[in-house]
């Protein structure tokens, strides 16, 4: 009985793993940014970095957390993540 139980078991943890991942995976701005996401860019997508481009552009109207994940993220702190310089 024990046998076969633990690969569902083992198969249960992996999902829950995979699940607490792709939570945790937002990073920082989008964690950080959330409210200023929603309140100074309401509808821009994270496809082609459109909200992030946003939130640059607002940088001044953005909360003190959001300023600081944008400014010390992305491949050259402010320039959004993934382009190498």
């Amino acid at each position: 009985m024990t046998i076969r139980t633990w690969p569902g078991a083992a198969l249960a943890l992996t999902v829950a793993a995979g699940t607490a991942f792709a939570q945790q995976g937002q990073g920082p701005v989008a964690s950080a940014c959330n409210d200023d996401l929603a309140k100074l860019c309401a509808g821009k997508t994270h496809e082609n970095r459109e909200a992030r481009m946003c939130l640059e552009a607002n940088k001044d109207k953005v909360s003190v957390a959001c300023k600081t994940a944008l400014e010390t993220t992305g491949g050259g702190k402010g320039m959004g993540a993934g382009k190498p310089q």
